[in-house]
């Protein structure tokens, strides 16, 4: 019996929902519904051109690998995305749009009629350094896209932020969420957004105030009975960036006024940007007509920075200080701070003073002395042979047949899993870490990570597998 659309489709969810993060796997692959199966090719419709376009650079890899399993090697993904023309036009249409470029289809696409804006406000609420259609947005300008790293913690969120700051309050992302732990970057991302938005569409008012701030100035509009003029000055905003509103817990009142503005932006086709240390549905103290608002939108996370990401951090701080520093120097920092991008920075702010100050270059011993009170264990440092032991003793297989020329399946995982860590955790070379794995070439350390990380994508036993050792490693 031939499978129809609908169970192809969701057996590909099926594999999808194993490899990917579990609020990835809502935002983008939810929405997406199988419209036929004809032959070889499956067509689905996602809700978007942005969909669409995130799909095809982000996870590619993944939907090719899964349509070819339910569908074998001729397995074709194509695309139907609906065309939001304007609240007033009918019913979105579709178009179609083949998978990783494998054709061309012509798209028609309609911009979205702009809110009217009614600038001429009546007794604008008057904040300190902010002036009647004059409004200092108070921004921080060094708050930029090209300031803020992106990674794989961050590209969700990034890549959502850049689609709001093109079309503020037409994207399905109102309200924008941005959460996450302290110091890993979301009030640079949310001003990001609110330059950016500053600098393309200088007539939008946009302003960034905290939750903290936010509360004040109602205390104080109560206090001088300018409630009015408070509620209006908000209204009036066409971009509103709330950080921290985790902080609203508890205070009844105010929630209930940045209720009733919510409802007026959001209505009025305005955007809203705010920023937490949770999702909505972890926040506690607020009230649940607020926080479903909160969910209207999209919820993007901020994870803790992988090697890479905080090597590039530091890289773009020196180079924006006009400082160089030693690679090895670079790299320790990196691997030693991993959970807080402000305190890899204040690191770096303190590696760079000493140097500009003292007028001396800065070696792997200095730095090591000077960071001390910034890395809790400056001593045990990852090497390629603690790596091949750990490893080892996870799959319980003899340390001198990793080494070996065999091909037995369990020693060549170990092997493989041992190349991949040593690669990513240490920084030796690729030529050092095929010479320490029994005597390989460079292009057998290559296969090892591809084979790796084609594995974590696609399975789930094996990626947990590699998520322990890793564990284990940062943990020793």
């Amino acid at each position: 019996m031939e499978k129809t659309c609908t169970e192809v489709w969701n057996n590909c969810l099926q594999i999808i929902k194993d490899n990917i993060p579990v609020q990835s796997f809502k935002t983008w692959f939810e929405p997406i519904s199988a419209l036929k199966l004809e032959g070889n090719v499956l067509t689905v419709q996602v809700p978007s051109l942005f969909f669409y376009e995130w799909l095809e650079e982000h996870y590619v890899g993944l939907l090719r690998k899964t349509v070819k399993k339910q569908l074998g090697e001729e397995g074709r993904l194509e695309y139907n995305i609906v065309v939001d023309q304007s609240s007033n036009s009918g019913s979105p249409y579709t178009t179609s749009m083949p998978s990783s470029g494998n054709g061309s289809a012509s798209k028609t696409q309609s911009m979205p009629v702009p809110v009217a804006i009614n600038k001429d406000i009546k007794n604008p609420f008057i904040i300190p350094g902010l002036k009647k259609l004059n409004v200092d947005p108070q921004l921080n300008t060094h708050y930029t896209f090209e300031s803020y790293v992106e990674g794989d913690c961050n590209r969700l969120a990034r890549s959502a932020g850049f689609a709001v700051a093109a079309k503020p309050g037409a994207t399905s992302f109102n309200p924008l969420m941005i959460y996450g732990a302290v110091g890993l970057g979301k009030t640079h991302l949310a001003q990001a957004i609110g330059n950016e938005i500053r600098r393309t569409l200088p007539d939008k008012l946009v302003i960034f105030v905290s939750c903290e701030k936010f509360c004040q100035q109602f205390v104080e509009s109560l206090k001088n009975n300018t409630i009015n003029d408070f509620v209006n000055f908000y209204q009036a905003m066409d971009v509103i960036i709330m950080d921290d509103v985790h902080n609203f817990a508890g205070k009844e009142k105010t929630q209930d006024i940045f209720f009733h503005i919510f409802n007026h932006l959001h209505q009025s086709g305005k955007q809203i940007i705010i920023t937490s240390d949770k999702p909505p549905k972890d926040l506690t103290g607020l009230e649940e007509r607020l926080l479903s608002r909160f969910k209207w939108g999209l919820s993007a996370d901020l994870q803790i920075p992988d090697l890479e990401t905080r090597v590039a951090i530091l890289r773009k701080k020196m180079y924006a200080d006009g400082i160089e520093l030693p690679t090895e120097v670079v790299e320790y920092v990196a691997n030693n701070i991993d959970n807080n991008v402000r305190e890899l920075e204040g690191a770096m702010v303190s590696l760079l003073a000493q140097s500009t100050l003292n007028r001396k270059d800065i070696d792997l011993s200095l730095a090591k002395s000077m960071l001390k009170n910034f890395i809790k264990n400056t001593t045990k440092e990852i090497s390629m042979d603690y790596i091949q032991k750990l490893v080892c003793e996870y799959f319980e297989v003899p340390v001198d047949m990793v080494k070996s020329a065999t091909r037995k399946r369990e020693i060549v995982q170990a092997r493989q899993i041992s190349m991949y860590l040593s690669k990513s955790l240490t920084k030796s070379s690729l030529k050092s870490i095929g010479a320490f794995y029994g005597g390989r070439d460079h292009s057998t350390v290559i296969y090892a990570c591809q084979t790796v990380e084609d594995l974590i994508e696609t399975d789930k036993k094996f990626k947990g597998y590699v998520t322990d050792i890793q564990k284990k490693l940062k943990m020793s």
